[in-house]
């Protein structure tokens, strides 16, 4: 096996840096063996800001991602990069280019303009508020205005799950399926064209192995019917059966990110409303 190749990654951006991160890792997972050493400049938005990151880059050279909407500091970051040969990417730029002659508009250089504090933004922390309010079984009678509800066995990511598709706007609540406990009343009486429930399907033995790690993290003995593969099988065996019975959509969680599961509901919802 090829040994891992390292090398230096400054992400320089005016806001928060998600755009940055997302694309690093989405544009880094195309090579093997290929680990890039972050070097994260978040909210840099003045000169001395700037002046400081160019010389973290001068100590460790790599290349540059950035994005910055002022052109002064734009323009002073490109010439050090020039200057220096280090491979630089304004990632937006396509991206605008491309609607600015669409739109046949100029855009504005307005810095985090993706974070402003509107209508779409208070849903999102509204939904955020729900997700948390209604994670694990909690609240159980408030699901019924539920945008989805998510079920499944132990360790199927429905708490992360439900808290991306909160960022999404989407009010989400989980439901853990337990062996020998049953649904809650309040499963009957979900308008199901209203709020989609969504059975979050695993394979078994992918489920004992993330179970097994989790004990051990935990300083555990893996040996428990938790991970037991004849108990999982079951377990496993008996939520999906609850799934079909009930008719519900289902999602394979068994190699799938928690964005990937996330996005796969997301489809499912917007099948719905379309």
């Amino acid at each position: 096996m090829r040994p891992s190749i390292f090398f230096n990654v400054h992400l320089v951006s005016d806001s928060t840096g998600e755009t940055l991160n997302a694309l690093m890792r989405a544009a880094c997972a195309q090579f093997e063996n290929v680990q890039p050493l972050e070097h994260n400049y978040y909210l840099v938005r003045s000169e001395r800001q700037l002046e400081r990151v160019i010389r973290e880059i001068e100590a460790a050279p790599g290349v540059v991602w950035f994005t910055i909407a002022d052109t002064v500091l734009r323009e002073r970051l490109e010439n050090f990069c020039r200057g220096e040969a280090i491979p630089y990417l304004p990632v937006l730029d396509a991206s605008i280019h491309m609607l600015s002659r669409h739109l046949g508009m100029s855009t504005t250089d307005r810095v985090a303009g993706q974070h402003a504090l509107d209508t779409g933004y208070f849903n999102r922390i509204e939904a955020i508020n729900y997700a948390l309010a209604h994670d694990d079984g909690q609240n159980v009678a408030g699901l019924k205005t539920a945008d989805t509800i998510l079920l499944g066995v132990s360790r199927t990511s429905k708490t992360p799950t439900c808290v991306y598709l909160a960022n999404r706007g989407v009010r989400a609540g989980n439901i853990p399926l337990v062996p020998g406990v049953p649904l809650p009343d309040v499963m009957d009486q979900i308008d199901e064209s209203k709020t989609m429930v969504v059975g979050l399907k695993i394979s078994a033995e992918r489920l004992v192995q993330i179970r097994r790690q989790r004990l051990i993290s935990l300083n555990e003995t893996p040996e428990t019917d938790y991970a037991n593969e004849e108990a999982v099988r079951a377990e496993v065996t008996e939520a999906n059966r609850l799934f079909q019975r009930r008719k519900w959509a289902v999602v394979d969680v068994s190699r799938r990110s928690v964005e990937e599961t996330a996005a796969a509901i997301l489809n499912k919802l917007n099948e719905r409303h379309t």
